[in-house]
């Protein structure tokens, strides 16, 4: 049953009803001239009433048995799963907006198994076929809905486009500009630029204060080397030590757009009743794409490829063009996917090192016999710096929650369950990478799985598979090169010159570090703090 059509003509009847009462109480005043006018306009105010609630009871009705009948009748039904959540996805939402929506699915996982059914029209998949059949390249299956919704903008870019055709096209604008042969040749000295200059600054923290926030300079590292790369305007936080306005409004804005997602309806709510709370996490759009003129301006100066969409419209000089409006958008959304997916990735990493002593000693002896003058493409040889690289995004990866797919028109059969169309079928690497038939003790920071092929840890070809870190399929992440050159070149230069002479602080526990999940995770104490040792 569909609600839209049931509801249309049941606030007709309700219209309909309105005018029939008032017609009645006309004939009866005709009828009876002695009657009061007081008495009169009771009466009519109490029929108005009457047939109100008699709609509003039928509006109601036709929502609960349409609840019923999806409930009852839905192929979705035979998906395991929480009772309720045939029913509704409240509990889903309370989590998402508790920044704990990773969690609670994985936990769903732990009890009903590799497919979980956890709301009336999704369906949560841990399985490696599964994976590769929602995600593999020509699966028909599409981004969903939900992307739009995280982004909330008129124009999508390339991350948030369900059209395939299109999102192919401004794909291809994009692929030699970020090509891992190009970043080095054009980008590769501004990113050994910004980390040497955030190694400095921690440095001077550390001899000033004896402690020094990672995760801040971290932030203040990607931001600038995104801001560079993408509006070809530095903010220049390193210099100052903190973040500016647009970063300010921009982490608003994310945290907006991952509740914002899950929840549509806060948007719906908001535009009806604007409060200011909601004003700073919905209604920036204006002034950030504002700023992403600069990203225009600067990629029509002469002076030569001075951001990264010079070289994107090179590339599209016989294809589409891209708009000024879309370089706007793609600016912005290239951004936050650069800044603090490469910043909690790092300090993760730094975390994750200096708790394993073995670990930290191996790898500061592997990177104390780079030559001086090395490239970032020496570095992508050490197998110790990478496994630490791999295994840390394999824990601690960015972007570990959802990957929502929509179900073909035709519907399909996933893991022996058939997916309606309308279904959503989601996965993510949080739980893909701690499944323990895949990575043998997942939880533990096991680096040699990545470059031993005779450990007992070491990855077969599912677990190559299923390692989505950047995404997967046709959607992988555009910035992938970029990050590994940020992780890569941060990582050693903080091994060779910090990482001998500081701890861990009190302050960096287990529960500071926790992952906090909206959309994106971050350590739930917004801080990694390490200190001076002695």
């Amino acid at each position: 049953m569909d609600f839209p059509g049931p509801s249309t003509h049941l606030f007709r009847a309700l219209q309909v009803g309105f005018h029939s009462s008032y017609s009645d109480s006309e004939a009866f005043q005709t009828r009876s001239g002695n009657v009061s006018k007081p008495r009169e306009h009771m009466l009519l105010s109490l029929t108005n009433n009457t047939t109100a609630i008699a709609c509003l009871c039928l509006i109601t009705s036709v929502i609960i048995l349409r609840i019923l009948r999806q409930g009852l009748t839905n192929p979705l039904n035979k998906v395991p799963g929480p009772w309720y959540g045939r029913w509704t996805n409240i509990p889903l939402k309370l989590a998402v907006v508790c920044g704990r929506r990773i969690h609670y699915v994985h936990t769903l996982h732990e009890k009903y198994g590799p497919y979980v059914r956890i709301s009336p029209n999704e369906i949560a998949v841990n399985d490696p076929r599964g994976f590769k059949q929602i995600h593999g390249i020509g699966s028909g299956f599409t981004k969903a809905e939900w992307y739009l919704h995280l982004v909330d903008l008129d124009r999508p870019g390339v991350f948030a486009m369900t059209d395939q055709k299109a999102h192919a096209v401004r794909r291809k604008m994009f692929a030699r500009p970020f090509s891992k042969t190009h970043l080095r040749e054009h980008w590769e000295s501004t990113v050994r630029e910004k980390v040497d200059l955030a190694l400095s600054r921690m440095q001077g923290e550390l001899r000033t204060a004896g402690i020094v926030d990672v995760l801040k300079w971290w932030t203040l590292m990607a931001t600038d080397v995104s801001s560079t790369l993408m509006f070809g305007d530095c903010f220049h936080t390193l210099e100052d030590g903190e973040v500016n306005e647009y970063i300010r409004t921009l982490t608003r804005t994310l945290l907006g757009q991952g509740i914002g997602a899950e929840l549509p309806l806060i948007r719906t709510v908001d535009k009806m009743l604007p409060l200011q709370a909601a004003k700073e996490l919905f209604r920036n759009n204006d002034y950030l794409m504002n700023y992403g003129m600069v990203a225009v301006d600067n990629m029509k100066s002469q002076q030569g490829g001075k951001n990264i969409f010079a070289n994107v419209m090179a590339e599209a000089e016989k294809g589409e063009k891209l708009q000024d409006a879309d370089v706007q958008v793609e600016a912005t959304g290239l951004l936050i996917a650069g800044t603090d997916t490469t910043a909690v990735s790092l300090t993760y990493l730094v975390w994750a090192v200096l708790s394993h002593p073995t670990v930290k000693n191996a790898l500061e002896a592997e990177v104390d016999k780079l030559p001086q003058g090395y490239k970032e493409a020496d570095l992508e040889t050490l197998p110790i710096l990478n496994g630490v690289i791999e295994e840390t995004l394999r824990l601690y990866g960015a972007a570990p929650g959802m990957l929502p797919r929509a179900v073909p028109s035709a519907g399909a059969d996933v893991g022996g369950f058939y997916l309606p169309p309308g279904t959503v079928a989601t996965t993510q690497s949080y739980s893909l990478h701690r499944d323990p038939s895949i990575f043998p003790e997942p939880e533990s920071f096991r680096l040699e799985r990545w470059y031993d092929a005779t450990s007992q840890y070491r990855l077969n070809d599912t677990a190559k598979a299923i390692f989505s870190p950047f995404g997967a399929g046709s959607r992988t992440c555009l910035g992938i090169h970029l990050a590994y050159m940020e992780l890569r070149v941060a990582a050693v230069g903080f091994f060779r010159q910090i990482s001998k002479n500081v701890m861990l602080s009190p302050s960096c526990t287990a529960e500071c570090m926790e992952q906090e999940n909206y959309f994106l995770i971050a350590p739930a104490g917004h801080k990694c703090e390490v200190m001076l040792k002695g």
